[in-house]
């Protein structure tokens, strides 16, 4: 498995997001993902899809909790982005309205939007061990200064293979001896010296081919050419399809944005690093309709305001950074405009690197352009105040719903050899999946009544939980890897005062409360 966070140098420097003063300072702690992946499948949040039938790589199956974990995490990117959605530069409230558009599309979407025939990743096949790779996902370790050691080939951010192999084939050699680099940046003809991730030999990586990522499917009864569909590999499409729509039904005018949910399909050659990089994923996504003239100022705002979104859900280490895209990253939609800034988290497997979490994009009038030509359709935007016509430009942010959930728990994961459970998880109480446990300290006594009436109360308003069974420690531990921020327990005390006591679960400490007021316990840090 990736190694453990490393602690982050004080004086390293990056990209600073908005706010990043504020952020708390436990980016040294160290998340093993062995771990994090063992805790996920014990507490039922992840399970490897099709687990009885040894799985399927590439796609993953959420339990209880990591249903709850994500569906609260996409509940709170809709909330402040479509229902309640920040100022605008100005102090305004901005116009957001959503969508949810089929996953099969007409196929030509997919031929206008460019993912037909430009939407592919260069891969390398093995001749040996018959397996495939991104050639932009491998990484070598050269020889400093002698040209006749061998390469050694492993995928970016899983080094300690190619050291096993090092200290086998390469006898005597140190480490520092070696250099890292990206294939890519070898020429074709220097493959013959390197030892791919998975093989024995040199020289068996074939040079770089295309490789579409995309799903194919078959519509209707005949499966031939003329029935051929996709799986949508991004939920942006669908939105653009639907912004003549959108004008003509709702009281919308520019700028303003449509958002959406959902699902998306990519055939990863090399899925990898748990629910990082999977075959089906789901994405938040928001197009930012706007003046040309305004896009600059537009995608510096939604910058800003996306990083400071991830922050008040709980990611506050110096575990974010924001990144722009060289030129030669930047997305054929994006070629032209502001380009695109990419908010960054440094996951346990890329440290200390950083992953992509959410991408902001300037993407022109690139899509409304390319359906416009294709469906023969006009959609320029007629604005009365500036008495013009002209294609809006558009600022995404899309942000990863899958990754964002890996993020969270990546965050959440603290080590605490004090507690019976060794660790819990620290979640923000809006994304905590079970808000308030309820115990009776025994069985008996009228406690578990009690404990059952408080639930009662509860549970129309908060996602709680009751449980009777077991030593009340046993119980805190299960609540502490479930990531419940309080748990409420009725003792022998609790007939007699009508008191409960409170136990929170980041500091472990307890306080006592009337029993009427924990209703209102609640609704004060559930905010």
């Amino acid at each position: 498995m990736p190694p453990a966070r490393p602690e982050v140098p004080a004086e390293r420097e990056r990209p600073a997001l908005a706010g990043a003063d504020d952020l708390c300072e436990e980016c040294t702690l160290t998340v093993s993902m062995d771990d994090l992946v063992a805790l996920c499948k014990r507490r039922g949040f992840i399970f490897p899809a099709s687990e009885l039938y040894q799985g399927i790589n590439g796609f993953w199956d959420y339990g209880p909790l990591g249903t709850e974990l994500k569906n609260n995490l996409r509940d709170a990117w809709w909330h402040d982005m479509v229902r309640c959605p920040p100022l605008g530069p100005d102090g305004t409230p901005l116009s957001i309205v959503g969508v949810d558009t089929a996953i099969i599309q007409n196929p030509r979407v997919w031929e206008a939007s460019g993912h037909v025939g430009g939407f592919n990743d260069p891969m390398v096949d093995c001749r040996e061990t018959k397996n495939r790779y991104r050639h932009d996902h491998l990484m070598v370790l050269r020889h400093r200064d002698d040209a006749t050691v061998p390469m050694f080939a492993f995928m970016e951010g899983e080094p300690e293979a190619v050291h096993k192999k090092l200290k086998k084939l390469a006898k005597g050699r140190e480490l520092d001896e070696f250099e890292t680099l990206a294939l890519t940046e070898l020429a074709v003809a220097d493959f013959a010296h390197v030892i791919g991730p998975d093989a024995k030999a040199a020289g068996t990586l074939t040079e770089p081919r295309q490789f579409n990522l995309m799903f194919k499917t078959y519509v209707g009864a005949v499966q031939n050419e003329d029935s051929i569909a996709y799986l949508r590999p991004e939920t942006a499409q669908g939105i653009f399809l639907n912004y003549k729509n959108v004008l003509d039904t709702m009281r919308v005018k520019v700028p303003f944005g449509i958002a959406q949910i959902g699902k998306a399909f990519r055939n990863e050659v090399t899925p990898r690093n748990y629910i990082f990089r999977s075959r089906e994923f789901e994405q938040m996504e928001m197009e930012w309709f706007c003046h040309p003239d305004d896009a600059k100022t537009w995608h510096e705002f939604w910058c800003k305001q996306r990083g400071q979104w991830w922050q008040s859900v709980g990611l506050r280490s110096d575990d974010l950074q924001l990144r722009p895209h060289e030129a030669d990253e930047l997305a054929h939609y994006a070629k032209g405009g502001a380009g695109t800034f990419d908010i960054e988290y440094r996951f346990p497997f890329t440290a200390p690197g950083y992953g992509e979490l959410e991408g902001v994009a300037h993407r022109v009038d690139f899509d409304l352009k390319q359906h416009q030509e294709h469906a023969k359709s006009k959609l320029q935007y007629f604005d009365a105040e500036r008495k013009e016509r002209y294609l809006p430009h558009v600022i995404e942010p899309a942000g990863g719903l899958t990754r964002g959930v890996l993020a969270v728990l990546c965050e959440a994961y603290t080590a605490d050899p004090e507690r019976p459970s060794k660790v819990y998880m620290k979640f923000h109480p809006r994304l905590a999946p079970i808000k308030a446990a309820i115990f009776p300290l025994v069985a008996k006594e009228g406690m578990p009544e009690m404990a059952h009436k408080l639930y009662q109360e509860l549970r129309t308003r908060y996602a709680v939980e009751i449980d009777v069974k077991q030593a009340v420690g046993k119980r805190y531990a299960r609540m502490d890897e479930a990531g419940t921020p309080y748990c409420f327990t009725i003792d022998g005390d609790s007939l007699g005062d009508q008191t409960v006591t409170v136990r929170d679960r980041d500091t472990a400490g307890q306080q006592r409360i009337a029993i009427d007021k924990v209703g209102d316990f609640l609704a004060e840090r559930m905010r």
